[in-house]
């Protein structure tokens, strides 16, 4: 038995487990099951991630349907309840590098990052719900709630990756999908039961609710050991249950544990950051404006809000059809698809709102908002992908970063384009840019495998 140093369980130690190297010298740590570690079966560490993702859904995909209420309630502008929304998802996507350099330096860990977070989203909804003087509503729901939101998102994302390195597509696409469709009972809430009489008293309660779940789902996280390994899988041979076989073969394991520096010296890492800035503005310019265009065209308040929660409900149950997918058809050819699917939504939307018809429009919102969700959890199992799994945290959160820029340009330059352009022009220049995100997603290579590469590695003596 050899010590691991590295091991986030400082009573791996105790456990019998060996280190077998394949061709390429990467490591896998076997012998050790699930329930050696954990006490139970890894599947708890995709519900309750899951579980903790639908709690803070209601940050991103609820807020539009309360800021007329909360405008009326506070004095704002909309331009000051944009902000907010903004400033949130900049301290959202913003939080993930750093959380997960702290999370591999062993300063933070999971638990205590889940703790963290559940505190600072209350944080955000009780200044929602008090503050009326809009920098401090930004300050508490934008950049305290924003961070709290990303601490958990990042943490319940790469918690699933470090857990299931054989077959993580399914599993990274169900629990990301719970950000979005977790949302859909609060959409509703904001739609029909919130008003200026209620909002301090609904505010208070959601964000009291997102505490107690994240806090209680936090008490059971915990990491596998670095390089970790299920024992019932050989990582030489992928012999074991034949869908883990099929699916390693279509998304091989990473050929090293890159750093992040390596990783981004392959090349690979800045072309995905790129892929999801100009993909997730996509998303976001959909999310941010698709109800008002169909206010503009003439659709009646109905389709519009039955809109965006189509949207809401298919961005979520997208991710989960595409993770298992990926697994089927790899995950690279997934992810093109999906964001070449999100790029003719944006046409289609333009040709719904030209032949003014209603359920065209809502087929494409369905269309819009499958793409617009389904890429977060491709480039979530792709980074271990290539990568691996002991510097997840980092690398995930260097990719996931971009969405801090793509929430400027998606709403805020999004904006400008419509007043300059008008909502043909925004759309059309929005599909442009998601063909263009696929193109360059289609350049993406495993690091270290050749085209010619055999898909699975060769046997080695263990070293």
């Amino acid at each position: 038995m050899t010590a691991d140093p590295l091991s986030a369980d400082p009573t791996a130690a105790n456990r019998p487990y060996r280190e077998v190297t394949d061709a390429r010298g990467r490591v896998y740590r076997i012998g050790e099951t699930d329930r050696d570690i954990l006490g139970h079966s890894r599947k708890f560490m995709v519900y309750l991630p899951w579980i903790a993702m639908m709690a803070i859904s209601v940050f991103e995909y609820a807020y539009g349907s309360a800021e007329d209420t909360l405008s009326h309630a506070h004095g704002w502008t909309q331009s000051n309840t944009f902000w907010i929304l903004s400033v949130w998802v900049f301290f959202q996507a913003g939080i993930a590098f750093p959380a997960g350099w702290l999370r591999e330096k062993g300063i933070l860990t999971a638990r205590r990052a889940m703790y963290i977070g559940s505190g600072m989203c209350l944080v955000g909804f009780l200044a929602l719900s008090h503050l009326s003087n809009v920098w401090l509503a930004i300050l508490g729901f934008g950049v305290i709630g924003g961070l709290g939101a990303g601490l958990v998102y990042a943490t319940c994302i790469n918690m699933v990756g470090k857990w299931f390195p054989e077959r993580r597509g399914a599993r990274t696409g169900f629990v990301n999908g719970g950000f979005a469709y977790g949302s859909l009972p609060f959409i509703f809430i904001f739609n029909y039961a919130f008003d200026t009489g209620n909002y301090h008293r609904v505010l208070d309660l959601i964000g009291c609710y997102i505490m107690i779940v994240v806090f209680g789902c936090a008490f059971f996280f915990k990491d596998p050991p670095k390089n970790w390994w299920p024992a019932d899988i050989d990582p030489l041979t992928f012999s074991g249950a034949q869908k883990n076989a099929e699916s390693l073969a279509k998304n091989p394991p990473a050929t090293k544990q890159y750093t992040p520096k390596e990783a981004i010296r392959t090349g690979m890492l800045p072309l995905m950051w790129i892929s999801i800035v100009m993909t997730a503005g996509v998303s976001i310019f959909g999310i941010s404006f698709q109800v008002d265009y169909a206010k503009d065209v003439g659709f009646g308040p109905l389709v519009a809000a039955s809109s965006m929660g189509v949207m809401a409900v298919i961005n979520g149950v997208g991710r989960a059809v595409v993770g298992w997918l990926s697994d089927k058809w790899g995950r690279k050819m997934t992810l093109v698809f999906v964001i070449v699917v999100l790029g003719l939504a944006q046409f289609g939307v333009i040709l719904a709102g030209e032949m003014k018809s209603e359920w065209l429009f809502l087929f494409f919102a369905f269309l819009s908002g499958f793409g617009g969700g389904a890429f977060y959890p491709m480039f979530a199992a792709l980074t271990p992908d290539y990568f691996g799994e002991n510097y997840n945290a980092t690398n995930y959160g260097l990719v996931y970063s971009g969405k801090l820029v793509s929430g400027l340009f998606g709403g805020g330059l999004g904006s400008m384009v419509v007043a300059a352009w008008g909502y043909n022009g925004a759309y059309a220049l929005a599909g442009g840019v998601s063909m263009v995100a696929a193109a360059i997603a289609l350049l993406l290579q495993q690091p270290g495998h050749s085209s010619s590469d055999a898909l699975t590695p060769q046997p080695q003596p263990a070293g």
